[in-house]
């Protein structure tokens, strides 16, 4: 199975067009055309002021902060303007790091992140000539407020079946950096993935670390633990898994240091941005699959769209497999290590789950 197409990741090259993106939603809903008017089409390109602020985890976790970053700094490229960044240290930098840009005259703020729903939503409803693009949640019902949400639980089953199919131990592990809907729902597609292996191969793959019915299973409880993340993957060695799935941004380094102390012959499969290609830890050559989400075309295309039109379009926009907005990158290294005819099974999955034959559904999945 091919990695699915990427308008930007980091250092991947432009294939996604902005009205393939943003209007080829599939799950999106029709446009509402409502909002601020923060741009003014034919002045853009000059005064439009584009602006990205993240989480705690940083603009160097090699996942949805920095994708988000590649992105605005992507779109400001292309208006020939120079964009703002401001970095949160803590939760607590949240509302005045908003504040700040929004005093700075951006137009536009990208907020990395469902961590900064509530000081979002507070900073577009006083400052309603600011635009904001929320990445991660759907809950801001407001005219200058853009959701940018993505149904990873779909391209996380692939990942579930893949690691199921791959285990020789006949055990799989994953775990979480906070318990949030954008965590959780790839954790549902994880374990949907594992029973479906089981139920088409007539086996007993065992999923460790979440119970999708309970919605109950491990997390750091941030994303910035490593020593915490390499204990929780020592202890599902311990028990066998041979898959580690971290969804935890960076934290992925802890359990790739885990699986080298043990020397156990395990692997991790990524999330967010392919880690294969991002990975400066040392724990590239253990990436089995990364299940990505991309967010950095996403935050490229809303910039770019909202630099252009004279009225801010707050329609939701929801990435899912058939819109490659979410997606399995290539197995790399292990493609020949792969169990025979496992690429044309995962191809046939995601055919079906794109026309609704195989049915994925997650507490936390976005409409």
């Amino acid at each position: 199975m091919t990695s699915f197409s990427k308008r930007i990741g980091l250092g991947a090259a432009a294939t996604l067009g902005v009205v393939a993106l943003l209007t080829g939603c599939g799950t999106a809903p029709a446009p509402a055309g409502s909002g601020s008017a923060a741009a003014s089409g034919s002045a853009a390109a000059s005064n439009y002021l584009p602006c990205i602020v993240s989480d705690q985890g940083g603009f160097d976790d090699r996942s949805f902060n920095e994708l988000g970053l590649q992105g605005v700094t992507a779109a400001a490229k292309t208006l020939g303007v120079t964009p703002k960044s401001v970095q949160s240290s803590t939760a607590n930098d949240y509302a005045s790091n908003i504040d700040n840009l929004v005093a700075q005259k951006c137009n536009i703020v990208v907020a990395s992140g469902f961590l900064l729903v509530n000081a979002v939503k507070a900073a577009a409803t006083k400052s309603t000539s600011t635009d904001f693009a929320m990445i991660d949640d759907n809950s801001i019902d407001l005219p200058n407020v853009k959701n940018v949400v993505f149904n990873t639980n779909e391209a996380a089953f692939l990942g579930g079946y893949a690691a199921a199919a791959y285990s020789k131990t006949g055990v799989v592990a994953t775990w979480g950096g906070i318990a949030i809907p954008p965590v959780t729902i790839y954790m549902d597609g994880i374990a949907e993935g594992v029973a479906y292996y089981n139920k088409q191969k007539s086996k007993d793959v065992k999923l460790l670390g979440w119970n999708a019915d309970t919605q109950k299973g491990t997390f750091v409880g941030n994303f910035q633990d490593q020593n915490k993340a390499k204990t929780f993957t020592t202890n599902f060695l311990n028990q066998d898994a041979d898959v580690i799935i971290p969804v935890a941004g960076s934290l992925y380094q802890g359990a790739g240091a885990a699986i080298k102390s043990s020397k156990k012959d395990a692997v991790i499969e990524g999330v967010d941005a392919d880690i294969y290609n991002t990975d400066t830890s040392g724990a590239k050559d253990l990436v089995l699959v990364s299940i990505q989400k991309n967010i950095a075309a996403a935050a490229q295309d809303v910039v770019e769209q909202s630099a252009k039109e004279d009225t801010f379009d707050n329609t939701q926009y929801v990435g899912d497999l058939k819109n490659d907005g979410v997606g399995l990158s290539s197995f790399h290294d292990y493609e020949s290590k792969l169990p025979s005819g496992l690429k044309d099974e995962l191809d046939t999955i995601k055919a079906g789950i794109i026309d609704g034959s195989i049915d994925v559904s997650s507490k936390s999945a976005f409409n």
